[in-house]
């Protein structure tokens, strides 16, 4: 074991406060990454957690957040089974209204808009979300019917079997969803059937994107590339993965939110920085002796800036061992409270290194505490 490492393992209370900051410098990175990913993973868990493996978007659609819309011709549908692995095609229809509950007891009622998620309530299909149990599935076959998330009962005035007014018309809330929010709008997810009922249903000849079914699925970037190949600027195809990391990219790109980050980012050096380089000069001056006394065994000041170099570099590990126990309570609170949390691997590594950046430099910053270890101190 280095000499380094054995200090901070023996007076580690010394270098706490440095370990702390590291790991709340980087908890403030991740926590929003993982918020705004988040945000992407509920707007989207109908497809996530579909039996598609590709889906069909407008050629010029690069993702689903912000886009504007998706329509297709619906002429292209029954043109996909023209690939002999196209099991099922079913498009992904959504739509929007207004929406206002039937308050009881003499309260307020509330009046706001909500998204549309529809789904075929067929058994297997390949648009009905896979933990959508066969009580929800049944419970969607009652025209205008709805189910809504746990985390919008309070925000559309509703429980369940409750009755509310979408565009004008009376539904029923029939059923209740876990881990499909969405922090925008509220949003309800209902049968086509009842799409159709309230008048939601596409027309002009259009549809909604396409969701398609593969015979095998570890073929599904084969079968995009041949779909893709005969495209002729119709439509483009993507695989499932592929566009949930484009919807993830899509949203950092935001102007709003990549200001959020760029300020995080830059606040979290700062703190970390300040409040690390302060940890390793206090801590270095109290073992002011001990450097002294290697000085007087001959030890060289090049080793001994080595010696605190390598204890940073052991702090930012330790501060990213911290920082990945913050996060992951904090992802555990947000999933027991029905908010979904996404972390994508490029910002986690990102995080990784900043925080080993902070520490290296925290140490660079600390070197000049060294001159101060003389081994004539050691005769006073």
């Amino acid at each position: 074991m280095s000499l380094a490492l054995a200090t901070l393992l023996y007076e580690w209370r010394r270098y706490t406060a440095a370990m702390v900051a590291l790991a709340f410098s980087g908890l403030l990175i991740l926590a929003q990454v993982g918020m705004f990913t988040g945000i992407v993973k509920g707007a989207t868990a109908t497809i996530d957690r579909s039996r598609a493996d590709i889906m069909i978007l407008p050629p010029k659609m690069e993702s689903l957040i912000n886009s504007g819309g998706g329509n297709l011709p619906a002429r292209l549908q029954p043109q996909m089974y023209l690939h002999p692995e196209v099991v099922e095609v079913a498009s992904w229809d959504g739509d929007g209204g207004r929406w206002v509950n039937y308050p009881k007891d003499g309260k307020k009622a509330v009046t706001t808009f909500v998204n549309v998620n529809m789904v075929d309530t067929r058994p297997g299909a390949v648009n009905l979300p896979t933990d959508f149990s066969e009580d929800i599935r049944k419970a969607l076959l009652e025209p205008y019917s709805v189910a809504i998330d746990e985390t919008q009962l309070k925000r559309l005035g509703v429980n369940l079997g409750d009755s509310a007014s979408l565009r004008g018309k009376t539904v029923h809330v029939r059923a209740i969803l876990h881990g499909y929010p969405d922090m925008n709008n509220a949003s309800v997810t209902m049968s086509r059937d009842t799409f159709r009922l309230l008048g939601m249903a596409y027309k002009d000849g259009k549809s909604g994107p396409l969701m398609i079914r593969v015979k095998d699925p570890a073929r599904a970037e084969a079968v995009r590339d041949e779909l893709n190949a005969k495209a002729n600027g119709a439509y483009r195809a993507w695989t499932r993965p592929e566009l949930a990391k484009a919807n993830e990219g899509a949203l950092m790109k935001e102007q709003i939110i990549g200001i959020f980050l760029g300020f995080s980012v830059f606040l979290g050096f700062l703190i970390g920085v300040g409040i690390t380089s302060q940890t390793l000069r206090g801590a270095i001056l109290s073992s002011i002796k001990e450097f002294a006394s290697l000085r007087a065994l001959g030890v060289s000041m090049g080793s001994l800036s080595l010696i605190v170099m390598e204890l940073s570099f052991w702090v930012g590990v330790a501060g990213l061992m911290a920082t990945a126990v913050l996060t992951f309570g904090v992802y555990l609170l947000a999933t027991n409270n029905g908010l979904p949390m996404g972390f994508p691997p490029g910002w986690v590594i990102g995080v990784a290194i900043l925080l080993l950046v902070i520490s290296i430099a925290s140490g660079l910053l600390a070197l000049g505490i060294l001159k101060k270890s003389q081994p004539a101190d050691l005769l006073r």
